[in-house]
């Protein structure tokens, strides 16, 4: 796969590409693994495939993405390439490496944490061991129970076994869970004490070395939040379902939801008067370590159009299209994918499981452009809307129309659950595409006459990404200045990730008018 770059750096203008080695399935993995592939090189034909690796140069450090892990600056040296200035305790070519201050630290009973200042490391010991080595304690001197708890001494002769008896209302191993300490909604604004799992597996602090050696640290990663520190508090960081916290099992870091309890059963119910178009949920980033799946919210405007046979009512509903939410009463698609009998799913991830987050409804009517025309080079007019009846919450919202145009060279998100000739992913992946000009779309090599001025076209001519990773009749989505507009439906291409034959999707921009005529009726 090839990003095309700036041309400034090469010679005679010819194009720089930032390349990696095509391999299978989508764009969404992590900066280190990708950032270890990259090789920047010039284009000496417009179209050919002679790269050379010269004179590419101020390059890396221009790239959207920073080829720098971990909150380290990035540098282009004289030489064409990139230096990182690595944050403590972070090193190797990209900052993706942790130095392991506590490989020789020996913290008795107790954890090595991070510690942002010399020597880095810091040891936080279990009850009734003491600092700074975590081996020498009584079990209730002092007393370790809070909020008027009572320390008893267990039977064993063991120096932690010991027990808190807690006062009325209060709970946790030292009486540290109070009457009150439950989250609201979601749980993002949760800031109580509670630090074990729905499983009763205790949290590791958001500074364990162990974090930053398998995820990376999450003080960067959810840098816009401020209720993490040197603590292993359960937090919602990233908008998810509920509070959650990092574990470690069997050598392997898992996170789980934690047994914190909702403030209320009464949440408040979902609107079907949308607040505002194209905000999604802020922080999602993923925590399915390899980033292979999106989470819910990313996408809320995702729809997964399914379907069953006229008069098979004992067949269950099969995912066969994308679509996009564009109001509490209307889905946006592709012409070629209504059908008769139709239901969406929206809010959810997973197609093959009923979350919690998902609204599940039927098609109430499908309304097909009147110029529609399918052949077998290609699509015309492949646009239609669908009446449904949805909610917004946290997991459901709308995406904008758009109202500006956005030049080619643009970069967008498709998203979709990668619906091929062979079948499809059951979690919802996305992809970054760039906008290619209809110029160079029509090019004859590339797709010529077959396009009409109803169409655009997104990818790389070099081929690797395009609508394959999404499904035909999902969103093609631009963003400004925070917002999210949908400006393609995916509709149909050559062939999958080929040389020259990006995916073309309907123009959405061509058909608000049209749009607005079948909502508004």
């Amino acid at each position: 796969m090839y990003f095309v770059t700036q041309k400034s750096c090469c010679p005679r203008n010819k194009a720089c590409y930032i390349w990696r080695p095509i391999v299978p399935g989508p764009l969404i993995i992590t900066m280190g693994s990708l950032i270890a592939l990259l090789v920047a090189l010039c284009a000496l034909t417009a179209f050919g495939q002679d790269y050379v690796s010269i004179h590419c140069r101020e390059q890396l450090c221009t790239l959207l993405f920073s080829p720098c892990a971990n909150g380290a600056s990035c540098e282009n040296t004289a030489d064409g390439g990139f230096k990182c200035n690595c944050q403590e305790p972070f090193t190797g070519k990209t900052c993706q490496e942790v130095k392991d201050y506590c490989k020789h630290v020996t913290c008795g009973r107790g954890s090595c944490l991070f510690k942002a200042s010399p020597p880095y490391y810091e040891c936080k010991c279990n009850h009734p061991y003491t600092p700074p080595s975590c081996k020498r304690g009584t079990m209730c001197n002092p007393n370790p129970c809070q909020n008027g708890g009572t320390c008893i001494k267990g039977p064993s002769r063991r120096r932690s076994s010991f027990t808190c008896s807690c006062p009325s209302g209060y709970t946790g191993k030292f009486c540290n869970v109070g009457p009150y300490d439950c989250y609201e909604e979601y749980g993002d604004s949760y800031r109580g004490m509670v630090s074990v799992t729905q499983d009763g597996d205790e949290c590791l602090d958001w500074n364990s070395y162990f974090i930053l050696q398998k995820y990376g640290d999450p003080f960067t990663e959810y840098a816009g939040f401020d209720g993490l520190g040197p603590h292993n508090f359960c937090r919602n960081p990233d908008a998810d379902a509920q509070p959650w916290c990092f574990i470690k099992k069997a050598l392997q870091l898992e996170w789980k939801y934690c047994d914190v309890r909702q403030c209320s059963t009464d949440v408040p119910a979902p609107t079907a008067s949308f607040s505002q178009c194209g905000k999604p949920q802020l922080g999602r980033t993923s925590r399915i370590f390899g980033g292979k799946k999106s989470l819910p919210g990313a996408h809320p405007w995702q729809v997964s159009f399914q379907m069953r046979p006229t008069g098979f009512s004992a067949t269950n509903f099969t995912h066969f299209c994308g679509g996009i939410l564009l109001s509490s009463c209307w889905v946006l698609t592709a012409a070629h994918c209504i059908d008769v009998e139709m239901q969406v799913v929206l809010g959810g991830v997973d197609i093959e499981k009923h979350e919690v987050y998902n609204q599940i409804v039927p098609v109430e009517r499908a309304i097909v452009h009147e110029n529609y025309r399918y052949t077998p080079l290609a699509i015309y007019n492949d646009i239609g809307s669908n009446s449904v009846c949805a909610k917004e919450t946290h997991f459901v919202k709308s995406a904008c129309l758009p109202d500006q145009l956005f030049q080619s060279g643009a970069e967008c998100v498709v998203s979709g659950w990668g619906v091929t000739e062979t079948g499809y992913r059951n979690y919802l992946l996305d992809a970054r595409v760039h906008l290619i000009s209809m110029e160079k779309c029509k090019a004859p090599h590339v797709y010529g006459d077959l396009l009409d001025d109803n169409m655009i076209c997104a990818g790389y001519l070099a081929g690797g990404v395009d609508a394959c990773q999404g499904d035909s009749g999902g969103p093609l989505v631009c963003h400004h200045n925070g917002t999210h507009y949908v400006v393609g439906v995916v509709s149909w291409g050559d062939d999958c990730g080929q040389k020259y034959k990006p995916g073309v999707y309907a123009d959405v921009a061509k058909f608000t008018s049209w749009m607005s005529n079948h909502m508004n009726s």
